[in-house]
């Protein structure tokens, strides 16, 4: 009987010297072959005892993985993203923009030196007048030609005109405003940072060169006047320029001419009211976006009106045959820096109408 390593039958012929051959572990003759057992592992045994050579990670870790990177990567480009707009971004939110400034308002009356002219009809007063060649109601509002500046387009600059004129129309045009307490069709158009500035003006009026009703808009004493003609006359202009590389600014210059007589006396004469107002208007481009503006400033001249009578609230014009009452502006305190100097003009006979 042959050895263990040895074939059943022997070593074969032919072969060399039994086991001392260096190649008789890989040969082996037919009878060995099908004297040997095989064995197949299952797979559950395979698993158990045979461990692969290379391991791999769970699919599923994997792919958690790599969204977890995706979504790092995804965070911090939006977070720089958002870092960059709120730099450059031309649409500043709120918080980024600078408080409005106060409006800086003067009102001068300017008193007649004589009686005021009257007429039965307006027409009259107006053809005899420096108002004469003077356009009704929005007409002598004209916009100029919206040219693009250095860092506005024509679109943002005709916007700025546009509601620039749209102000002057409200606040100086609308009988409603004038000779009523209509006021939210004015205040709509204000920058939101400016509307507790005109809140406060309306709620408690004072010559204090920051809260006069009629340094926002015009308008009269409706117990002693009322328009006598809805064709109001005016003329004027709207300059703009860049204030600065994200200002724009619009000045308003407009004289208007109001035909007026007593509340509720039809048969009374006509006589005319003349209000020159100069405003200046800034936009930035939140303001321009959502077609609103600041009043920046506010200068208006008005006659004929008595400089006793308090203008900071309304408007008191001298009507047909009156004259100004005796005495000056209400006094000025130079101890007091809060309050803004007290001013009267006298009112040019040229700009009475010559009747």
């Amino acid at each position: 009987m042959g050895g263990p390593g040895d074939p059943p039958e022997g070593t074969p012929e032919g072969a060399p010297g039994g086991g001392e051959d260096e190649y008789r572990s890989v040969v082996f003759d037919e009878s060995f072959v099908r004297a040997a057992r095989l064995q197949e592992y299952s797979a559950q045994e395979r698993m158990a005892d045979h461990t692969p050579a290379v391991r791999r990670r769970a699919p599923l870790r994997r792919n958690l993985s790599r969204q977890a990177l995706i979504l790092i990567v995804l965070i911090a480009v939006a977070f720089g993203t958002a870092i960059y707009m709120g730099v450059r971004n031309p649409y500043q939110g709120p918080a980024a923009r600078q408080p409005a400034e106060l409006v800086r308002m003067t009102v001068i009356p300017l008193a007649p030196q004589g009686k005021v002219p009257g007429a039965a009809d307006a027409e009259e007063l107006y053809a005899h007048s420096p108002a004469a060649h003077f356009r009704s109601g929005a007409q002598g509002v004209p916009l100029p030609a919206a040219r693009r500046t250095a860092h506005f387009s024509d679109d943002q600059v005709f916007n700025a005109l546009t509601t620039a004129k749209d102000y002057v129309v409200r606040s100086a045009l609308d009988p409603e405003v004038l000779v009523g307490e209509e006021t939210r069709s004015v205040r709509v158009l204000l920058d939101p940072e400016q509307l507790d500035q005109f809140d406060e003006s309306f709620e408690h009026p004072a010559a204090d060169g920051r809260h006069a009703p009629t340094g926002w808009l015009v308008r009269f004493d409706p117990s002693r006047v009322e328009l006598a003609d809805e064709a109001i006359r005016v003329r004027g202009s709207l300059r703009v320029a860049e204030s600065d590389a994200s200002t724009l600014e619009v000045v308003a210059d407009h004289t208007t001419v109001y035909p007026l007589r007593p509340t509720g006396d039809e048969r009374a004469e006509v006589s005319l009211f003349t209000v020159r107002r100069e405003l200046h208007f800034r936009f930035d481009r939140d303001d321009l976006r959502l077609s609103q503006t600041r009043l920046a400033v506010s200068y208006v001249q008005a006659g004929p009106l008595s400089c006793a009578e308090d203008s900071a609230n309304h408007l008191r014009p001298l009507l047909a045959g009156q004259t100004a009452k005796a005495g000056g502006p209400a006094g000025t305190d130079p101890y007091t820096t809060d309050n803004a100097t007290a001013l009267c003009g006298a009112l040019a006979p040229g700009a009475q109408p010559k009747v």
